[in-house]
C-alpha cells in the first residue's frame, strides 16, 4: 500500500466509525481553535486514554500536516518498565507513529505517584524547550475529573481543589498543558484505542490498593450502583469551577491591594491579608508559593492551612514550604525562593 493510500485509510479509520467519529470531530475542533499550526507533544503513558489520544493526534497530523512529537517517560519504577515502554513503541510504530522514550534517572521511592508526575513534567518540559514545542497534550478524561475531585474531597480541599481540571493551563512562560479529552468517558476512549490499534495495555498499578486513586476508583463503581451517576458528579464539578472563576476575580482584586512583587520575592501586607476569610487566605498564599517556586502544583492544602494557623498566632516565623522560604514579621509575610547550599536546601 502506498504512503498516500495508508494516510487516507488512517484518516478514514476514525472518521467513518459511528462511535469514534464524534470524538474525533470534537478533538479536531479544539485543536483548530486553540492549537492551530503550533507544534504539539503528545504525552504517552501506554494506557488506553493516552493510546486514544495518540490515535486522534496521528489522524489529525495526517489531515493537517502539522508537527507532532509522541513522547513516553519511563520512570523506571517497576522492574519491567523498559520492556513495557518498548511494547508501546512497537504498537505505535504499526500505525506509523514514532515514539520517543525519555528515561528518568532520578530515584523515586516515596510519594511515588506525586514524584512520578513531577519528574514526568520536568522531562517533558525539557524536551519542549529543546524542540520549541508550545503545547503538551495529555489524555485526561472525565473519569479522571471525578477521581481527582473525590481524592481532593477526602483531603479537605477548598473550592479551588474541588474545581475541574482546565482544558488549557500554563506550565511555564512558553509551554501550555492541553487536555482535549476532558469531556470524554474512559470506556469510549478504550473502545477508540482498541479500534485503532487492535489492543490496549493494562497498567498493573491501577489495581494496587496501596494507592488512594485505586481505592477511589473502586468507590466510584459503588456510587454508580447506588444511583450516584457519572454525569451528575461532573455537573457538580463544573458548577464548582464556575464558582471558582468568580472567586478568582475577587482574589485578583485583593492581591492587587495587599501584594507587592519585587524580582523573585512577594511581600504580603498582613494587616489587609488577615482581614480576609480562611478560604481567600488559602488561595492567595497558595498562589504566591506557586508563583515563586514555579511548581505546577502548590503544596497540599493541609500543609498551607497549618502554616497559616501559625502565621495568625505568631509574630515571627521562618520556615520552608513548597520550595519557598516564608518569613513573617510584625507587618509583612515575605515569600522567597528556597536557597540551595552545596546541593542541599536551607
Amino acid at each position: 500500500m502506498s504512503k498516500k493510500n495508508s494516510s487516507v485509510l488512517q484518516l478514514k479509520d476514525l472518521s467513518s466509525n459511528n462511535k469514534t467519529s464524534p470524538i474525533y470531530s470534537k478533538f479536531r475542533f479544539q485543536l483548530n481553535t486553540f492549537v492551530k499550526k503550533n507544534t504539539l507533544l503528545v504525552a504517552v503513558s501506554g494506557g488506553p486514554d493516552s493510546l486514544a489520544l495518540s490515535a486522534l493526534s496521528q489522524t489529525y497530523l495526517i489531515e493537517k500536516k502539522i508537527k507532532v512529537f509522541f513522547v513516553l517517560v519511563n520512570h523506571g519504577i517497576r522492574p519491567n518498565s523498559s520492556e513495557e515502554a518498548q511494547n508501546v513503541k512497537k504498537l505505535l510504530k504499526k500505525r506509523g507513529i514514532s515514539l520517543t522514550i525519555l528515561k528518568n534517572k532520578k530515584k523515586i521511592n516515596k510519594n511515588i505517584q506525586s514524584q512520578a508526575r513531577e519528574v514526568r513534567y520536568q522531562l517533558l518540559l525539557s524536551f519542549c524547550k529543546k524542540y520549541k514545542i508550545k503545547f503538551i497534550m495529555t489524555g485526561h478524561h472525565s473519569d479522571d475529573q471525578i477521581e481527582t475531585f473525590l481524592i481532593r474531597l477526602s483531603r479537605g480541599s477548598g473550592i479551588q481543589g474541588l474545581s475541574s481540571m482546565r482544558k488549557i493551563s500554563s506550565l511555564n512562560k512558553t509551554t501550555k498543558l492541553f487536555r482535549p479529552l476532558l469531556d470524554e468517558k474512559k470506556k469510549d476512549l478504550i473502545y477508540l484505542a482498541k479500534y485503532y490499534f487492535g489492543k490496549v495495555f493494562k497498567d498493573s498499578s491501577n489495581n494496587n490498593q496501596k494507592y488512594l486513586r485505586t481505592k477511589i476508583r473502586n468507590l466510584i463503581k459503588r456510587f454508580e450502583k447506588s444511583g450516584i451517576k457519572h454525569d451528575r458528579i461532573i455537573r457538580s464539578i463544573n458548577n464548582l469551577a464556575s464558582s471558582n472563576d468568580t472567586l478568582n476575580l475577587h482574589i485578583q482584586k485583593i492581591e492587587n491591594d495587599c501584594l507587592v512583587k519585587k524580582n523573585n520575592i512577594i511581600v504580603i501586607n498582613l494587616e489587609k491579608f488577615l482581614l480576609e476569610n480562611s478560604e481567600v487566605q488559602l488561595k492567595i498564599f497558595s498562589n504566591c508559593i506557586k508563583r515563586i517556586s514555579k511548581n505546577y502544583y502548590p503544596p497540599r492544602a493541609k500543609k498551607v492551612l497549618n502554616l497559616l494557623n501559625r502565621i495568625r498566632s505568631s509574630q515571627k516565623i521562618k520556615v520552608n514550604l513548597g520550595g519557598c522560604m516564608i518569613n513573617r514579621n510584625k507587618k509583612n509575610l515575605i515569600i522567597s525562593k528556597e536557597k540551595l547550599i552545596k546541593g542541599r536546601k536551607t
